[in-house]
This record gives C-alpha cells, sequence and structure tokens, in this order.
C-alpha cells in the first residue's frame, strides 16, 4: 500500500536537488557580491567620506573595478571549464 498519495518519489527528489542547487548559486553570488564590494571600496573610495555621494572620479574607478573583477571572473571559470572539458576526455 503506498501512502505517498499516488505521487512518485522523483519529482520531489528533482526538486530538492533543484533547491540544493539554486543555494548554493545563491551563496556562490553573494559571495562573489561581497568580494567585490569589499576589494573595490578598498581601492576606489577614501576613508574619510567628504561628501555623501560619490564623485566623479571614485565612480569610474569602480565602474572600472567592477568590470576588471568580472573579466577575471569569466575569464578564470573559462580555463577551469576547459581543463575540467580536457580531464573529462582523458578518462
Amino acid at each position: 500500500m503506498s501512502y505517498g498519495g499516488g505521487y512518485p518519489q522523483q519529482p520531489r527528489i528533482q526538486s530538492g536537488v533543484n533547491m540544493s542547487m539554486a543555494e548554493q548559486e545563491l551563496e556562490m553570488v553573494t559571495t562573489l557580491f561581497n568580494n567585490i564590494v569589499d576589494s573595490c571600496h578598498t581601492k576606489c573610495i577614501a576613508t574619510r567620506y567628504h561628501d555623501n555621494e560619490l564623485n566623479k572620479g571614485e565612480s569610474v574607478c569602480i565602474d572600472r573595478c567592477v568590470a576588471k573583477y568580472f573579466e577575471v571572473n569569466m575569464k578564470v571559470g573559462q580555463k577551469l571549464t576547459a581543463q575540467a572539458n580536457q580531464g573529462q576526455q582523458i578518462v
């Protein structure tokens, strides 16, 4: 006798896997965001605030810093993917 209400277990398991993957992705994105904020804030914004808004130099620095961070992140990801693919081809 089945007490599962007639529903197969596979969708529930798959849903749990999807939820776990989504949580891991959210954690990775949050970590990436925090790393960018820490790195670019330290590099581009003075420790003494003179204005309540970013000045032009700070804004440009932040824009470039974030762009470089994403560019490097993408290149590292591509290299890791290529290495993983080469490893799979060897096996």
